[in-house]
């Protein structure tokens, strides 16, 4: 019966790619319309704007199988992603499917499916194109260290217990090491990391347990790499992650240290390293290096799992290219865990 299921809406999707592809479907009536697929979500790209279509999956993680749940996504994509980018993300709109049975973004007829409505943004412009092309600068990391330090401020400190925050750490650096360490000419390389992690969760320096402790936990961003922050004349952080509050509950030393470790594997150590300098000197932080170093690791090794579910995705990357991607974050984890064990 799943099987069943799982066959309509996969189909149903193809007929909604298909004709969201076309400019017709829409009522600016585009020139052209270019089409990206994601992990997710197919982004339809106009001449103006960027429609998002959450593809009806159901992951461990997340459950966008249904109309009713894709609609509550959309609309707290919109919502969360205004807290950074709020010009850019210009609400929720229907696909609907008319009389004839032709689909059309916001048009009559029944509500078939729901896309989130963005301004389109330059890719020239976004922080890893400017990183590629030599043009990202050091004003740059302190404007965006100066966003990032207001946004940290408006959001609620939000309480965890240190024995919980602890233990998240602990299940996703062995859930990642269990998925990497499938990747057979991977698999040694990720077990040198994971004893030295292990060991800084459950030892005796109390640093993570200050973090929780000393109510440094807020709601943040929960995805800040350079590919999603745009610094144009109109700023804006884009992409958050939607699906799960409890992945968006964090320090934001550790969300730095995520965008300082993706700087670095783009070849931009310098700038992540800036970013994070400003933000501790605008709150105040004396922190432990120890600290950076675990939150760097730990988020390397998160991101190499993905990469690894990523094979297993149709599209124009190849397993080739996805295990080279895992085997560099799992070579900056192990230089990030050799710092953190010499202490």
């Amino acid at each position: 019966m799943y099987s069943g299921r799982r066959a309509d809406l996969d189909a149903e999707l193809r007929r909604k790619v298909a004709r969201l592809k076309r400019p017709c479907a829409y009522p600016e009536l585009p020139t052209h319309v270019e089409a990206i697929e994601t992990h997710m979500s197919w982004v339809f790209l106009t001449p103006r704007h960027a429609f998002k279509l959450k593809k009806p999956v159901h992951y461990p993680f997340l459950d966008f199988s249904t109309l009713q749940a894709r609609r509550f996504y959309c609309r707290e994509e919109v919502r969360l992603n205004r807290r950074l980018a709020p010009w850019v993300y210009l609400g929720v709109v229907a696909l609907t499917e008319l009389s004839d049975g032709d689909l059309s973004v916001a048009g009559r007829g029944r509500v078939v499916d729901w896309l989130v409505k963005m301004q389109r943004l330059q890719a020239s412009r976004m922080l890893d194109a400017a990183v590629a092309g030599r043009r990202a600068s050091r004003p740059d990391a302190i404007r965006l260290a100066e966003i990032l330090l207001a946004f940290y401020r408006r959001q609620p400190r939000v309480e965890l217990a240190a024995d919980r925050y602890r233990d998240r750490f602990r299940g996703e650096i062995l859930a990642s090491a269990e998925v990497i360490g499938g990747v057979p000419i991977l698999a040694a390389a990720v077990q040198h990391a994971v004893p030295i992690l292990l060991g800084f969760v459950d030892g005796a320096t109390g640093l993570l347990t200050a973090r929780a402790t000393e109510g440094r936990l807020c709601e943040g961003h929960g995805d800040l790499r350079p590919e999603h922050v745009y610094l144009a004349h109109r700023p804006a952080i884009i992409d958050c992650l939607e699906f799960d509050r409890r992945l968006r509950i964090l320090d934001p030393l550790d969300e730095l240290a995520y965008f300082a470790m993706e700087c670095e594997r783009l070849g931009a150590a310098w700038l992540g390293e800036a970013v994070l300098a400003r933000y501790q000197q605008g709150a105040g932080e004396r922190v432990h290096p120890q600290l950076v170093w675990f939150y760097k690791a730990y988020r390397a090794l998160l991101r190499g799992k993905l990469c690894v579910w990523h094979m297993a995705e149709p599209g124009a990357r190849t397993v080739e290219h996805w295990i080279g991607r895992t085997a560099a974050y799992v070579d900056l984890a192990g230089r990030y865990a050799d710092h953190l064990a010499d202490g």
